[in-house]
């Protein structure tokens, strides 16, 4: 524990001006910390070269193994307040004290109570930390690539050029994945408006050439076990020693069965893009019907929004939108199978538009163009082109030979000769259309390559495979918005198709990116850190097992799979794979799992120094607000920045994630006789944002469980709740703790615990 902590007060940013800096520092000198505190201090300019100078100073003649900070935001100048060894608390006076205070008329000092409730939580809080010492043993810097596509292959050679050992792994007899059926590319590089080769050959040269990576073909990975940095894969029965992997396992063409809405399976001369690519690669474009090259070809986009307006209901009877009448034969309510299937997964057929389908289909017309008598139309309700590709859609405008229009698809049928007729509505022009057609070319689904089998097949409690995404139709993210190449698996990394639908230029990037965080993943293994989202922390969860009574809430909640168990149901961590989120702390009903620096006796005993008043009419309620360090503190800060205030009876504790705040928290607040406890955390459901996956949806699953204790011991269980709030919605955070003051604090009134 820190036993010797030196605690310092800055006046800067306007808190010397709110106040009274040099009374702090006397309520600590002569306050119940005042043993604990031997050096105690204020400073005009804590960040300043002199006063981190004087804070470094006292560390060595003192010996302190701790300092208190109480300055602005810990979210800003941390590379600042570093001090080796010495533990640091950063104690928010300025945007969470002074900048956000709300006086309230009639009552006395509340500024100044709510400055010594954070000072005696912040000295608290850091008493009960000790610093963190794991274990660390060498790790495997060699990295595992399975896939031997342009994504793979490029993260191979980019892994090879940081001085890393490879293993490339493709399940394939030969390297090239889906470029091999490729006819040519979009543009890579300048002036980035005509096709280009492939490149193929070259890439297979460079990778078969290169002494760090070993290639392996015909060859897959049938088990990986272990964790990062002392994984050991075992590839066609042979045990590798594994760092970190990269997966780049590629994409395959959807179920073209959904696409018989659009004449898919009924006409011949209705083909899909992965057809025509092969028919371009092998010869030329030819008619399915005739074998003719064909002198008009139609490419339709967005065919989802096509698909929407098909019935998917799980009968067969027809009951078709007015605008997509059945072929004919059936009236309404007869029995018709022209656009039903056996179950509603066709409705997740290209679920969403992709620049991948725009730009495949200006790509396609060029092929058609290679004949000068040849034309090629494009319908299409968006056009994607990010970025340069504007600049291969405008050379497809100015080709006279290209027709592109945007126009909402209807019917394909087949005409004479078995020539199409597409009918569209919603032309630019404001009519319905009709364009007569030799061919028709359809954009199939892009199914990651790890959809239909468990790819990994991982030796981990959890199973073999990645867990079921159906947000992300089985791509393998853990978080799109914030941790781009990490799957939820720690020290496995996507990157390129298997991680979303991407052009070649990104999976080069997303290779090379994906490479790069293997390779910090083994070096943070290597040094005992943590490598996201807490990068580099060096705390672990510390089990009690003595105290373990098996009930295996820790290891079925982790999100990350850290934990197996053994054949009693105690667990075994797998520290490096923990991503340090304390998920498995916050759902111990036994209070046994925690961390050095971070754990249920220190939060509760940080809860208990808030000052509680005996009389809510006389000193106000109180309210803790325990905030998740990654979205809704920054959102508290970020609202404090602005300008906007709160109530000066509320006092806010960050949280690793809301899936680390035990009940015993709650408890220790209620029984204490504070009025209410906001759980302010990530978005979850659907539209999740939680960094830790599940933190902010299993914490919300606990509060029932709170609910109930609340109700046995007569509290209400409503004086405790969760809000939803992203970073960026800074500006909602007062409303929501406006609405908890009046809407629940106001209503139910004073704690029954009050004054005990």
């Amino acid at each position: 524990m820190a036993e010797k902590l030196g605690v310092y007060i800055c006046g800067g940013c306007d808190i010397a001006k709110s106040l009274d800096v040099e009374g702090l520092a006397a309520f600590v000198k002569n306050g119940k910390h005042q043993s604990l505190c031997p050096v105690v201090k204020t400073n005009s300019v804590l960040c300043s070269p002199e006063g981190k100078a004087e804070i470094e100073a006292d560390i060595q003649a003192e010996g302190l193994d701790g300092v208190v900070l109480c300055a602005c935001s810990p979210r800003v100048k941390w590379d600042v307040f570093q001090f080796g060894a010495t533990q640091v608390n950063r104690v928010n006076l300025r945007e969470q004290c002074v900048w956000t205070f709300a006086d309230d008329p009639g009552k006395e000092n509340l500024l100044e109570l709510m400055a010594k409730d954070y000072v005696n939580m912040g000295i608290t809080y850091l008493s009960k930390s000790k610093v963190p010492a794991p274990e660390t043993e060498k790790c495997s810097q060699t990295l595992l690539v399975l896939g031997g596509g342009f994504t793979g292959m490029t993260a191979a050679l980019e892994a090879a050029k940081a001085g890393r050992e490879v293993v490339l792994v493709e399940k394939q007899a030969d390297l090239g994945g889906a470029m091999k059926n490729m006819y040519k590319t979009f543009p890579l590089t300048y002036p980035h408006t005509e096709l280009q080769d492939t490149g193929l050959a070259g890439l297979i040269s460079a990778v078969t050439s290169n002494a760090k990576i070993t290639v392996k073909t015909s060859a897959t990975l049938e088990q990986l076990k272990g964790a990062p940095g002392h994984y050991t894969a075992v590839v066609n029965g042979e045990e590798l020693s594994i760092g970190a992997v990269v997966l780049a396992t590629g994409w395959t063409a959807g179920d073209a069965k959904y696409l018989a809405p659009l004449g898919y399976g009924k006409f011949k001369n209705v083909v899909t893009t992965a057809e025509l690519e092969k028919m371009a690669k092998n010869g030329g474009i030819k008619r399915p019907s005739d074998s003719k090259a064909p002198k008009s070809v139609a490419f339709i986009l967005d065919v989802e929004k096509f698909m929407e307006k098909v019935n998917y209901a799980e009968s067969a009877v027809c009951e078709p939108p007015d605008d997509l009448p059945c072929d004919g034969t059936e009236e309404e309510g007869e029995e018709c199978e022209t656009f039903h299937y056996e179950n509603k997964e066709s409705a997740k057929h290209l679920a969403y538009s992709s620049e991948i389908s725009s730009l495949v289909a200006l790509k396609q017309a060029a092929y058609v163009r290679e004949d000068p008598e040849a034309s090629a139309f494009i319908l299409y309700d968006h056009m994607m082109v990010p970025g340069v590709n504007e600049r291969f859609y405008k050379a497809a405008q100015d080709d006279p030979g290209v027709m592109l229009a945007k126009a909402r698809v209807t019917e394909i049928k087949e005409g004479s000769g078995g020539s199409l007729i597409i009918s569209a509505k919603n032309s630019l022009l404001g009519e319905d259309i009709e364009i007569v057609a030799d061919m028709v070319v359809l954009p199939t689904a892009l199914v990651p390559g790890t959809a239909h089998e468990p790819t990994m097949n991982f030796k981990y409690r959890q199973g073999p495979a990645f867990p079921d995404l159906e947000l992300f139709d089985g791509f393998t993210d853990s978080n799109y918005i914030c941790f781009p190449y990490e799957t939820r698996r720690t020290g496995v990394y996507a990157a390129g198709c298997v991680r979303q639908p991407m052009p070649m230029s990104l999976a080069a990037d997303d290779a090379a990116g994906a490479a790069l965080k293997a390779i910090q993943c083994v070096d943070s293994a290597d040094h005992g850190v943590a490598v996201h989202p807490r990068s580099g922390d060096r705390s672990y969860p510390v089990f009690n097992f003595v105290r373990c009574t098996q009930c295996k809430r820790c290891t079925e909640e982790c999100p990350f799979g850290a934990l197996d168990d053994d054949e009693k149901g105690t667990p075994m961590p797998n520290p490096t794979r923990c991503r340090r989120c304390g998920t498995c702390m916050g759902a111990c009903p036994e209070r046994v799992i925690g961390f050095d620096n971070y754990n249920i006796d220190q939060m509760g005993s940080a809860i208990k120094q808030v000052q509680v008043p005996d009389n809510m009419d006389e000193g106000g309620p109180r309210v803790i607000i325990l905030a998740c360090e990654n979205d809704a503190y920054p959102a508290l800060d970020m609202a404090a920045f602005r300008g906007h205030a709160w109530s000066p009876y509320v006092r806010v504790l960050p949280v690793r994630c809301l899936g680390s705040v035990n009940a015993i928290w709650v408890a220790d607040a209620m029984s204490k006789g504070v009025d209410g406890v906001m759980l302010l955390g990530c978005k979850y459901g659907d539209d999740y944002q939680c960094h830790f996956m599940k933190g902010s949806e299993l914490c919300n699953r606990r509060k029932e469980n709170i609910a109930e204790s609340l109700k046995r011991l007569g509290v209400e269980p409503e004086r405790v709740e969760q809000y939803e709030v992203a970073i960026d919605e800074y500006d909602k955070v007062p409303g929501l703790i406006e609405k908890f003051m009046t809407e629940v604090v106001a209503k139910f009134g004073p704690n029954p615990f009050k004054g005990y």
